[in-house]
């Protein structure tokens, strides 16, 4: 079998994410978001979008590296975060369960971190980092969410 060029492969990557998120904005905040309280640091609704079309580039980016050139366990803990980022929405904006959706969040930034320490230092670190540190505030966000529309 032929070797694809490169930039295929990075269209599939792109593409795979893309599917993600799209299957994720099939979740759409709606009534039941704007009716829960939120902490005072939530971000305005256009950040979202905004952040999170950057980061799927960037995870692509990221996804494309690891397979390139990466072991088993780096690919695996890139799948899992992925198939995890794409199990939120459908968790909290879908299902309406903030607390399972909190567990998925924890999960993929566990997975993430993972993904990071077993990956060498180099171009996915600095790709993935951002994406660190965004559901680091998504996961504080979704707990606070949980904790104040819990009674």
């Amino acid at each position: 079998m032929p070797k694809l060029p490169p930039y295929l492969t990075l269209l599939f990557f792109i593409l795979l994410v893309s599917s993600v998120a799209f299957f994720g904005a099939q979740f759409h905040p709606g009534d039941w978001y704007a009716h829960l309280h939120k902490p005072a640091w939530t971000p305005a609704n256009w950040v979202f979008p905004v952040a999170w079309s950057v980061l799927y580039l960037m995870i692509a980016i990221a996804g494309w590296l690891i397979f390139s050139t990466s072991n088993a366990t780096t690919k695996r803990l890139w799948l899992i975060q992925l198939a995890l980022n794409g199990l939120w929405s459908w968790l909290f904006f879908g299902l309406h369960l903030t607390g399972f959706a909190l567990l998925d969040v924890l999960a993929m930034w566990l997975t993430t971190f993972m993904l990071l320490v077993y990956h060498p230092p180099g171009a996915v670190r600095w790709l993935m980092m951002p994406y660190l540190f965004w559901i680091s505030y998504a996961s504080a966000l979704n707990l606070a969410i949980f904790l104040l529309n819990s009674a």
